[in-house]
């Protein structure tokens, strides 16, 4: 994200499908009754586009270090491979659009497919905290809308109400009681959410219950920087086959009070969830890097680095008792070869999920940190299930396993030896090094009272969300750093 055209605008410049038109928007030099179709003779106002009707191919361009206090809602569609553009032109920085806390959805794009928004700044903030968000997808009894790509946006300071999920950064909506409506091929990526209230990036859906299930198919959210979030930072709902991967998600859970995590799923079906950085998340109350949240199926979540998470690593959970027909519950989830390192409360905390495997992590607990490494707590049931193996456990504090014996409102357990009434849960072959209470059975695992200690670049590189400038150095950076680093724990990556 730089003050120069990206290569992919740059592309675009250079292919455009025949019969297609490039408009031009200038919010200081135009005016709605030019022609629009030249640079020398732009429109003004976003309002323009909102009447305008456009065709597949055409490209929309607004220029930079222009500023509008208006709503960006395009109302047409594109065509397979010519879909419809909205990008900038110009030097300097991206255009901005500032709802100023009077419109609710300062992107909205309802009820339209085959469409690109990129490379725009988008701000939100009012007198008073109030359901606002930064980008609106969304799709009401439309059918299934294919290919929208949302991408290289700034989005900050948007003071959502915390007293709902389904608003702040980007939103993306389903609804479809007369027409079942879901997204294929919706991207999510590149893009900077910081300071947004409740959610960075996240779902609604009426398909979400199994009696009316629809799911939304190839959902990418990919390479996004979510940081000082009100509550969560990255969940879809609602998706079949959803690849969540390399977001950075950094101070979630700020202010909501109330139950949120970082980077999680919930109501999918074969997410994968991979390669993404997950830190300092706040609260007890989840307050977890990661979840493997209910009505789910065959979630996976590999090459994660987790850290300094108040509520922990790792969350997986579903109501015990449930109506079937609704909520499937949670099963097949899989955490493998992700690193957890000095996170807080309760690494992973299991609850009345069923049929998973934990297996082949590295978990970190540094000196002087007293943590619930395992904690199987109650949801209306137990957890039935649970298979850890290979995972190596380097504990320099005290790490504790077994069940909750008490909750509190703090969204804290207090914790008790032994699983029971959890059932079958099995340990094999783990490592364990260090001081670690009430550790359970595994009888072909291996026990150390020394810690083995390892020099890794912990920190990895550094962004500030002030200076969106420095974003593309930053996540190529990232990148390599956080392949390299898993690299080093667990050898060769796919």
């Amino acid at each position: 994200m730089t003050n120069l055209p990206t290569a992919f605008s740059v592309f675009l410049l250079a292919w455009i499908p025949a019969g297609a038109t490039t408009w031009y928007v200038d919010s200081a030099r135009g005016n709605d009754a030019n022609s629009g179709a030249t640079s020398s003779a732009p429109w003004k106002s976003l309002a323009k586009i909102s009447v305008t009707e456009f065709h597949p191919g055409d490209r929309i361009l607004l220029h930079a270090g222009s500023v509008w206090n208006e709503q960006l809602k395009p109302q047409s569609s594109g065509a397979p491979d010519a879909p419809i553009v909205i990008d900038r032109y110009g030097d300097g920085p991206h255009p901005r659009l500032d709802g100023n806390g009077i419109i609710d959805d300062v992107v909205l794009l309802r009820n339209v497919q085959q469409i690109e928004i990129r490379n725009l700044e988008i701000t939100n903030h009012g007198s008073s905290p109030a359901a606002r968000r930064g980008v609106h997808i969304s799709l009401d009894n439309f059918g299934t809308a294919k290919h929208i790509v949302v991408a290289g946006l700034y989005i900050h300071d948007v003071n959502g109400t915390n007293a709902k999920k389904d608003n702040g950064g980007i939103i993306f909506r389903t609804n479809g009681p007369v027409t079942p409506s879901r997204f294929d091929d919706l991207r999510i990526e590149n893009n900077i959410i910081w300071k947004v209230d409740r959610s960075a990036i996240a779902a609604d859906s009426y398909h979400a219950m199994r009696t009316h299930w629809f799911p939304s198919l190839n959902v990418v959210i990919r390479g996004n920087y979510v940081d000082d979030i009100g509550g969560d930072g990255i969940v879809p709902w609602a998706t079949e086959g959803a690849l969540v991967e390399y977001n950075v998600a950094r101070n979630c859970n700020m202010r909501a009070a109330s139950f949120n995590a970082g980077i999680w799923q919930w109501s999918t079906d074969n997410t994968l969830l991979q390669f993404n950085e997950a830190s300092t998340t706040h609260d007890t109350r989840d307050g977890e890097g990661f979840d493997s949240d209910f009505n789910s199926r065959g979630t996976i979540f590999q090459y994660n680095y987790s850290h300094d998470n108040q509520g922990g690593f790792m969350l997986i959970c579903s109501p015990g008792q449930r109506d079937p027909a609704q909520n499937v519950g949670n099963t097949g989830t899989i955490v493998r070869r992700n690193i957890s390192r000095n996170d807080r409360t309760r690494i992973f905390h299991i609850s009345a999920a069923e049929h998973f495997k934990v297996e082949e992590n590295a978990i970190y607990v540094g000196p002087g940190l007293d943590v619930q490494m395992v904690l199987a707590s109650n949801w209306s049931g137990w957890t039935n299930d649970a298979q850890f193996s290979k995972n190596r456990f380097y504990v320099e504090g005290t790490a504790r396993y077994g069940h909750a014996s008490a909750s509190h409102p703090d969204g804290t357990y207090d914790i008790a030896p032994d699983w029971a009434p959890a059932k079958n849960i099995v340990f094999e072959g783990n490592q364990y090094f260090g001081n670690q209470l009430d550790r359970p059975e595994d009888k072909t695992g291996q026990v150390n009272p020394k810690v083995v200690t390892k020099t890794r670049d912990w920190e990895g590189p550094k962004f500030d969300p002030a200076h969106p400038e420095d974003f593309d150095a930053f996540m190529a950076k990232h990148k390599i750093w956080l392949r390299a680093l898993i690299q080093a724990e667990f050898g060769n990556l796919p």
